[in-house]
């Protein structure tokens, strides 16, 4: 598994890296970093150890290392400063660069490596904020322009998906602060993207509150019942690709009408599809991120 090699095109390096396809077939030619391969019809492509050569190179650029410096050191040299900066600076970006290496070629071990690492200086909060977060977001951006294909996404998905579920089993044993109230958290139906639920669902336990975890594409009618269990229910939902755009606000009023309406429960709703709402109603609060949700969950 660990010698699985990808083939990736120069405008790949450049989403993957940031550095841009001019700059790098600037430093090809003037610093011979690479050696691609080429066709018939002298396209170029990488491997995934000229990914892993670039990504690392990116990293030590961005602490101020230059190009003409770093093409005179040799792979472990470049691994070794890598490694050192990575030591001393205890640095997300290079755990997320890791990861997006560990992603290509379908490495676990890379993966637990990187997390076990993080895990002896950081609370699982801080990395999934600082680190699993941002990774999530520029695979979006990578799948949007083809860098990825929906496996990468699946691969390193599931794996997040299995550390959140060994934190959220720790935190579910902790005394809960407020038995009264109760969070329910669902996705709208055929919403699938779940990590960001199960990561509120971990805050919301760790604060010692109950939660029921309902999961993926939830018909809002099967929400109706819940208030003849419970006394206050605040039901959490993440909308990342359903409702539909112009569905979002009628999806809104509808929940507000039939799930809230007569009721001291409530509706906080996240994920990219607030940005469609263009109106406000009664008992439903949107949060432009899980920070503010868990500020909020604090006073």
């Amino acid at each position: 598994m660990n010698n699985l090699k990808a083939v990736f095109s120069v405008k790949d390096l450049e989403n993957l890296s940031g550095i841009k396809a001019h700059t790098i077939r600037i430093w090809e030619k003037r610093y011979a970093i690479f050696s691609p391969s080429r066709d018939e019809n002298n396209i170029r492509s990488y491997n995934s150890d000229d990914l892993l050569k670039l990504l690392n190179i990116s990293f030590l650029n961005s602490f101020g290392y230059k190009i003409s410096k770093i093409s005179s050191l040799s792979i472990e040299e470049i691994n070794d400063l890598v490694k050192q900066i990575y030591s001393d600076k205890n640095n997300a970006s290079l755990a997320i660069t890791s990861l997006k290496y560990a992603m290509f070629n379908f490495n676990d071990t890379l993966f637990h490596e990187n997390y076990e690492k993080l895990a002896k200086t950081k609370t699982f909060e801080t990395i999934f904020y600082e680190v699993f977060a941002p990774l999530l977001d520029e695979i979006g951006v990578l799948w949007q322009t083809s860098t990825l294909k929906p496996i990468h996404e699946h691969f390193i998905s599931s794996l997040i998906r299995q550390k959140l579920y060994t934190e959220i089993e720790q935190v579910s044993k902790k005394e809960k602060n407020n038995k009264k109230k109760v969070f329910v958290l669902y996705l709208p139906f055929n919403e699938i993207h779940e990590l960001g639920l199960l990561f509120i669902n971990y805050i919301l336990l760790n604060r010692g509150y109950n939660t029921i975890f309902l999961g993926e594409s939830v018909p809002m009618e099967d929400l109706e019942d819940m208030e003849t269990y419970f006394e206050e229910v605040c039901f959490v939902s993440y909308f990342t690709v359903q409702p539909e755009n112009e569905e979002v606000d009628n999806y809104l009023e509808k929940f507000s009408e039939r799930i809230l309406k007569g009721t001291p429960n409530k509706l906080f709703v996240l994920g990219k599809k607030v940005q469609q709402v263009t109106k406000k109603y009664n008992g439903i609060t949107l949060y432009s991120g899980i920070q503010n949700l868990a500020l909020d969950l604090e006073n």
